[in-house]
């Protein structure tokens, strides 16, 4: 079955994934990156920025960019990496992973170059399957090593996620753990709130987090939860509004709306032997919030639903 690829105006080619219970998503061939995901009602679950811009070689600012092969500024390369703002192509020899011959699933490749190798002097196969499913989408990224030595780097899926008011947002699932914090040069601090709640900004990265955790938006009566493997940390940001006003591609009202958690594997870099290969996988899913005395039982988000 043919992928659907539709080419807009922006001359930025999309493949448009569906299927039969009525949800969609759009992914780029720039940056491999999707750029909506729309339940079956047409509600739009990922954030994009109302300033993002849709001219390579600038990032778009929202959808889930891939972070390769470096996060944040942890290195000498730009600004996560450079496969967010290169041209990937459509993946036709996926394996190990059976071919997929459907609309609701795409397999994405992007291979090193000479331009690449000026700035980061490794060779490499980064591949991405992006699959929807009826309320879920899902994210499998793998790197395989096609140098000739050892190479590490680090990795994230940068999940911005739409919300109805920041203010009414809660994550559950990082209670406890140590973090990161961005804010407060890179110094490590422990979680102690029972669930993380925005008032300002926020730029943390979560250290051995859980494979489950869950958003919570309590106006829309929705709960996101955000399922991976392979990527042990977790990245929670959001600008608030005086950081939202200072960066270019970012409208001045967007923080109400978003919210960045991303899997990530941050603290420890993935190493790599010549022809050896990584594999993650992230899953996002909704649900609808149980509400218990106004709010969610999260033990029934984290640990399943009996």
């Amino acid at each position: 079955m043919p992928l659907n690829i539709i080419h807009y105006a922006d001359g930025l080619p999309r493949i448009i994934l569906t299927e039969p219970g009525g949800s969609s998503a759009e992914v780029l061939l720039y940056g491999g990156q999707v750029v909506s995901w729309k339940n079956e009602r047409r509600e739009e679950l990922l954030f994009i920025s109302s300033k993002a811009s849709w001219k390579p070689p600038r990032a778009i600012r929202g959808g889930i960019p891939v972070c390769f092969p470096q996060f944040g500024n942890l290195g000498s390369l730009e600004q996560h990496g450079f496969a967010r703002n290169r041209l990937w192509s459509l993946d036709s020899c996926p394996s190990p992973l059976p071919p997929a011959n459907n609309q609701s699933t795409v397999d994405l490749i992007l291979k090193s170059t000479e331009e690449d190798h000026k700035m980061w002097p490794r060779s490499f196969e980064l591949r991405l399957r992006i699959s929807l499913g009826a309320g879920k989408l899902t994210l499998i990224p793998r790197v395989r090593n096609t140098d000739n030595k050892v190479f590490s780097f680090t990795f994230a899926l940068r999940n911005y996620l739409c919300v109805s008011d920041i203010s009414e947002v809660r994550v559950e699932g990082l209670e406890t753990l140590d973090y990161f914090d961005n804010l407060m040069q890179k110094e490590r601090f422990t979680e102690q709130a029972d669930a993380i709640t925005f008032d300002g900004e926020v730029d943390r990265v979560y250290l051995s987090t859980p494979t489950k955790i869950a958003i919570i938006d309590h106006e829309k009566k929705r709960t996101l939860v955000l399922r991976k493997e392979g990527l042990p940390d977790a990245v929670v940001w959001n600008p608030w509004d005086k950081k939202a006003k200072v960066l270019p591609d970012f409208g001045d009202e967007d923080y109400m709306t978003m919210l960045c958690v991303d899997s990530a594997a941050i603290e420890n870099k993935i190493v790599l032997k010549p022809f050896e290969e990584w594999k993650g996988r992230q899953e996002l899913s909704v649900v609808s919030s149980s509400y218990c005395s106004g709010q969610l039982d999260p033990q029934k988000v984290l640990y399943g639903f009996s």
